[in-house]
Formats: structure tokens, C-alpha cells, sequence
């Protein structure tokens, strides 16, 4: 296995630890496309030999890759690339373009609706209106690194944002519009993940077979405490991980 001339390998004469630095140079070799999605990597003693680190070292490393979402591993088989997979759980307040940016995929965003209808019972509930008030409904493919994630689902009371629709062009985070556009600020949410089945034409947008399974995730977002956006996100189950860390 050859490295790119100009890689950067560990180097004991640096002061960061050494397990940062086979931390950083996998990390590297993963954001160049060297080892691409779902490669597997050389075991433990072949990494050591590549690094010029202990095996040891390489462990620490590639612990620390697996909890951040980049590599997998699977008991028997070895350690793989997966750069796709967004891992949620215990956080603040994130767009799906921040959660993209936090695990180092660059974010892509397709509208494939964007309509004013009036606000069904669940809507209506969710934004605290009267059923039949108008709402702005925006669908969007989102996507990491050019590989489809997931399928969100917004509604805004139209009253409170005149001339969303007219926005012309991708719309990368909703938040961030909101914010510059309207000065509107997320500053609550509840959030209620389901498990469910991608139907035909969603899983044919997601790239995957229908029937497969996904997160459905309902989002409330309030601010000042005022729901004005209710979402409802139907995301991969094999590129979205809900991880939480649980104390006694």
C-alpha cells in the first residue's frame, strides 16, 4: 500500500501525542479519497507498520475514528471507511448542515417541494395554529459528501415568514435563512425518533430499497417560545446513529 507523496505521517519529534497524529493521518488519508467509502483498512500490526507507531497507538486511533462516525468495525470481519454516517444524540441545538460540518462532510441539499398549503390537524398542533391556517411546506434531499442521507420535511407558519417561497436558490440551512432573513433564532426543540420503512418513491430518492429502514425523527423548534417550525425527517438507518453516553 502506497501514501501520497506529501502525506503526513506521524513524527515523534512534534509535540502532539502520537496517537493524535495516526489519528490525523487516518483522517487524512480518508478526506483524500486514498481510502475511500467502505475500504477496509489493514489490521492493527500492518497500520503500525505504515504509521511507524506502536500498535498500541493505533488502537487509540482508530477507537477514537469509530466514536466520531469515520470507521466501523465489525467483529471478525475488520475496520471499514464510513464517511457517510451522521451520528446524532446528545447535543445543542444543530441544522442538518452543522451535524455535516461537525463530522467533516461537506453538506448537499436538493428542494424538491417548496408549497403553501393549509395546515392539516397535525400541523396545525404542532405549530400551535388553527387547522387550516397557512403553512409553508419545504421538502429537501439532503446529503454528505454526495451520498444521500436523508429526506426533511418542514412546515412554517406562512404568515410569520412572507416571501420565503420567492427565495430563489438552494436553501444549504434553514436556520441560518431564518436567522438572516426574518431574525428568527432556533432556541428550543424536542425531538421524537421512530423506527420505520422508506416507502417506494423515498427510498428511490435515499438510493435504497423500499421497505428499508430508517429514523423518522419529528422535530418542534420554538423561539422565544413560540413553535414556528415542525419537521418531520426520514433519515437512513444505515448512514444515521444515535449514540448516547449514560451516567449512574
Amino acid at each position: 500500500m502506497t501514501f501520497p507523496s506529501d502525506f503526513t505521517r506521524p513524527d515523534r519529534s512534534r509535540p502532539e501525542p502520537l496517537w493524535h497524529q495516526a489519528e490525523n493521518a487516518v483522517r487524512e488519508l480518508i478526506a483524500r479519497g486514498t481510502w475511500p467509502d467502505g475500504m477496509q483498512l489493514p489490521n492493527e500490526g500492518k497500520l503500525s507498520e505504515l504509521l511507524g507507531v506502536s500498535r498500541i497507538t493505533v488502537r487509540h486511533a482508530l477507537r477514537n475514528l469509530e466514536q466520531s462516525g469515520l470507521l466501523r468495525r465489525e467483529h471478525g470481519r475488520g475496520t471499514f471507511v464510513r464517511r457517510s454516517t451522521v451520528i446524532g444524540g446528545i447535543r445543542g441545538l444543530t441544522s442538518f448542515t452543522q451535524e455535516m460540518a461537525e463530522r467533516g462532510l461537506v453538506v448537499g441539499s436538493r428542494i424538491l417541494e417548496m408549497i403553501e398549503i393549509p395546515a392539516d390537524g397535525e400541523v396545525a398542533s404542532a405549530l400551535e395554529i388553527a387547522d387550516g391556517t397557512p403553512v409553508y411546506r419545504i421538502r429537501r434531499l439532503r446529503a454528505g459528501d454526495d451520498q444521500p442521507i436523508g429526506i426533511q420535511t418542514a412546515y412554517l407558519p406562512a404568515s410569520q415568514f412572507p416571501g420565503l417561497l420567492e427565495i430563489e436558490g438552494p436553501i444549504p440551512s434553514l436556520y441560518e435563512l431564518l436567522r438572516n432573513r426574518f431574525g428568527v433564532t432556533p432556541r428550543t426543540a424536542r425531538e421524537i425518533y421512530r423506527v420505520g420503512a422508506v416507502d417506494g418513491d423515498d427510498a428511490e430518492l435515499l438510493d435504497i430499497a423500499a421497505g428499508s429502514p430508517a429514523f423518522i425523527v419529528h422535530r418542534i423548534t420554538s423561539g422565544n417560545g413560540k413553535p414556528f417550525e415542525f419537521t418531520i425527517s426520514i433519515m437512513r438507518g444505515d448512514r444515521y446513529e444515535i449514540r448516547s453516553k449514560l451516567h449512574l
